[in-house]
């Protein structure tokens, strides 16, 4: 038996989402190096805290959380994902909201609003017309 039952669907949701969103392993730099704060001798010991990079984004994560090697690594890894996924969104969202503002500025005003304005625009014309110059 490789590994323990528990860890394999969590690798296979890990997978799924790293194909869902075009990471491949090869994108990723693993590097360890010895974790601080709780957890004995052990981790002061081993290489148990795990940085992630994602080398075509730059986006780089370190996890330290567990005393576990391997749990600090699929940490990182969805720690990772979770990061992309959010820029991934932010991008739509800030697309999104430059496409509606675009529209809202090329919309034609309503007809109302038009009136009004070239009404507000007469009334300040004549009453400029109105002052004259003054003689003397």
């Amino acid at each position: 038996m490789d590994q323990p039952p528990t860890i394999q669907p969590a690798r296979n949701a890990i997978e799924q989402r790293m194909k869902r969103l075009g990471v491949r392993e090869g994108d990723l730099r693993e590097s360890f190096a010895r974790s601080s704060g709780p957890g004995g001798q052990h981790v002061n010991k081993v290489s148990t805290a795990v940085t992630l990079v994602h080398t075509p984004s730059g986006v780089a994560v370190t996890v330290q959380d567990s005393r576990s090697q391997s749990m600090n690594r699929r940490l990182a890894r969805e720690r990772l994902l979770d990061e992309l996924e959010r820029r991934r969104r932010e991008k739509i969202q800030a697309r999104r909201a430059e496409a509606a503002l675009q529209r809202r500025r090329n919309s034609p005003r309503p007809r109302g609003l038009k009136e009004r304005i070239l009404d507000s625009k007469k009334r300040r014309g004549k009453t400029k017309k109105m002052r004259g110059r003054v003689e003397d």
